[in-house]
């Protein structure tokens, strides 16, 4: 009987995968069944803000339009829009609010709770969101910060919990430039930053942002200049903060670039120090930012990104640096480097390991065009399926404006993204390698365990998950996340075929 089970399983499972490919000649094979006509709320399940700041926060939810919301057992001094979903106000008083979301349209109605923390802790669950830098680097503008926002709504993204629509590089004044749309005074009297023309208004940037219910982010360095060369924060940083609050940013990216000319050498001290300067700013501001360390991976920074104020911090180099080796860094820079610095250890609520933004879509080829994701449609796979595992962010750097259903369905499988989005904020970590063949888990909050069997070799392979590994015992009840389907029971372990470089990812129930 066992035996059979196992079959069963292990068949099914062979279903999701080889769709996807052989050795050569892939098929972008579209796995998740889209969303139902009947409401499906999404997304984070926890959300931290601070006493007296905004507050503000869409309700995702996935249904035929129009829906209509409702909110109950909200704290003082928040409300919501019944026809956006969208939650707005202040809380003043401290404490755990746990409230129930609810929203219906003419196919039905259903409803989630979701715990409203205000405290001191931000980025209780890793960001949603996209950013502007691997697509649109030094060209960027405020016309394409507007279309991203819209695209995130109109895409459907926004239904799934994506949340931030974050501005990189390039946005400030380049000393020096001949381009006049780059020109102009770097700061003002009181010498707080300017934007470039091509940015003439911050401010009605942030606010047609947050129409959306959506959040805006932006970018800088601790150095004289950022890494593209335009006008940094170093010796303003108070001032600059005070402006990013003024211009309603709720998110800040902190690139080391030009600080290398300003710290005295790569010790621990002088790599925290501007970290330091900034988030003891930051905590003094009448609204809430989400820090973003970005410093690569140096002096070990998962060991105290957070202890600086950090809410997430990069464990590496730029994923995208090189178009063609996106591949090569994926699993460098993902899988050996996580197991190997065992960074499941440090990342958790308020504070994420972050291994860079996901490369899927159309990417800057860094030679004036964009072009498709180098990564394989396995890849692909992979790429979302580990960073979910590790309890990454999820923020999203291709043209959000021309997302094809294969990328789409890659970035908003909700099943997928509560994985990611889980409340208990456990990383994952490896439990088993055989050569190319490896196996990471995530406990979940619902005492479940969410598993990817990977296969980084060249043909298609059959990965095991035995249980001794997983730490588990007894039949297990298996849910293939990506096809969003139940396989059946296994006991003792899990077997798979899987392809090329691609992935299963199931979530193990006891069965007992």
């Amino acid at each position: 009987m066992e035996e059979k089970v196992l079959i069963t399983v292990l068949s099914l499972l062979l279903l999701a995968t080889t769709g996807l490919a052989a050795i050569s000649g892939e098929t972008t094979a579209i796995l998740t069944p889209a969303p139902g006509p009947a409401p499906r709320i999404n997304g984070t399940r926890v959300f931290g803000v601070r006493p007296n700041s905004p507050f503000l926060f869409r309700i995702p939810a996935t249904g035929e339009r129009p829906m209509t919301f409702a909110v109950e057992d909200l704290p003082a001094g928040l409300t919501v829009d019944p026809s956006t979903g969208i939650i707005t106000g202040v809380v003043q008083e401290r404490g755990d609010y746990p409230v129930k979301l609810k929203a219906s349209n003419s196919r039905g109605s259903a409803s989630r709770e979701l715990r409203i923390i205000c405290g001191d802790t931000l980025a209780l669950t890793p960001h949603m969101g996209w950013n502007s830098w691997y697509v649109w680097e030094n060209h960027v503008t405020d016309g394409i910060m507007r279309a991203a926002a819209d695209a995130m709504v109109s895409s459907g993204m926004a239904d799934h919990g994506y949340m931030y629509v974050n501005i990189d590089d390039c946005w400030p004044v380049k000393p020096g430039a001949t381009d006049p749309t780059l020109q102009g005074e770097p700061r003002d009297k009181a010498g707080k930053i300017n934007s470039n023309p091509r940015f003439p208004d911050m401010k009605a940037l942030t606010d047609y942002i947050h129409e959306y219910g959506l959040k805006a982010g932006i970018y800088t360095s601790p150095g004289p200049l950022t890494c593209a060369d335009h006008t940094a924060a170093w010796q303003h940083e108070a001032a600059d903060i005070e402006r990013f609050v003024e211009w309603g940013f709720d998110f800040l990216k902190y690139d080391w670039c030009s600080y290398d000319q300003i710290a005295k050498d790569k010790s621990r001290e002088e790599l925290q120090k501007p970290y330091r300067l900034v988030s003891e700013i930051l905590k003094k501001q009448p609204r809430d930012i989400v820090l973003n360390l970005c410093q690569y991976g140096m002096g070990d920074v998962w060991e105290w990104g957070k202890e600086v104020g950090g809410n997430s911090w990069r464990t590496a180099g730029d994923l995208g640096g090189s178009f063609e080796k996106i591949g090569l860094a994926l699993f460098r820079d993902g899988f050996d480097l996580y197991a190997q610095k065992e960074l499941h250890r440090f990342g958790g609520p308020g504070g994420w390991n972050d291994p860079d933004y996901l490369l899927l879509g159309y990417l800057s080829n860094w030679k004036g065009q964009t072009a498709p994701t180098p990564l394989t449609p396995n890849e692909q796979y992979s790429h979302v399926s580990l960073w979910c595992l590790l309890a990454a962010p999820l923020i999203f750097s291709g043209d959000i404006t021309r997302l094809d259903d294969f990328t789409l369905n890659l970035l908003t499988n909700d099943e997928v993204i509560e994985v990611d989005q889980d409340s208990m904020g456990r990383p994952g970590r490896r439990v088993a390698k055989d050569g190319d063949l490896e196996v990471w888990a995530r406990p979940m909050e619902d005492g479940s365990l969410a598993v990817g069997l990977f296969n980084r070799g060249e043909g298609l392979r059959v990965v095991v998950a035995n249980w001794e590994d997983l730490g588990i015992r007894g039949p297990q009840k298996v849910r293939d996340l990506w096809r969003q389907r139940d396989v059946g029971v296994a006991e003792g372990k899990l077997e798979a075929y899987v392809a090329r470089h691609g992935v299963v990812l199931v979530r193990l129930w006891s069965a007992q």
